[in-house]
C-alpha cells in the first residue's frame, strides 16, 4: 500500500492523549462517530484501532479501502489520518489529512478507548 513502505515512514508517533484526542476529534465529527454501530458518511469508528480495514458490515467502502489489506494498528492509522489519499489512494475519505502529529496520536488514543 501506498505510503507505508518506506523506513521514513516509520517515524516515532508521540504519545497520544486521549482526552485531547476527544477534543480533536471534532474534525472527524463531520463524517464520523466513535458510537458502535452506527454509520454515517464514513463507518463507526468503534473498535477502530487493531480492525481490519472494510470489516463494518453494512458500510459501503470504496474498492481502494476493500483491496488494501490494511489493518487500523495505531501505526497505520497515525500515517492514514495525516494524508488518507496517500495511504490509500482512491479511498472515499476526502478529508485532506490532520496534519499535526500530536493531534494525530492525541485522536488515536482517544479511538482506542472506544472499544
Amino acid at each position: 500500500v501506498a505510503g507505508l513502505s518506506t523506513a521514513a515512514n516509520a517515524q516515532a508517533m508521540p504519545k497520544g492523549n486521549a482526552a485531547a484526542g476527544e477534543k480533536a476529534f471534532v474534525v472527524c465529527k463531520t463524517c464520523h462517530v466513535a458510537e458502535k454501530g452506527v454509520n454515517r458518511i464514513g463507518p463507526s469508528l468503534w473498535g477502530v484501532v487493531g480492525r481490519k480495514a472494510s470489516s463494518i458490515a453494512g458500510y459501503s467502502y470504496s474498492a481502494a479501502n476493500k483491496k488494501s489489506g490494511l489493518t487500523w494498528d495505531a501505526a497505520t492509522l497515525y500515517r492514514y489520518l495525516e494524508a488518507p489519499q496517500k495511504v490509500v489512494p482512491g479511498t472515499k475519505m476526502s478529508y485532506a489529512g490532520l496534519k499535526d502529529p500530536q493531534k494525530r496520536a492525541d485522536v488515536i488514543a482517544y479511538l482506542a478507548t472506544k472499544k
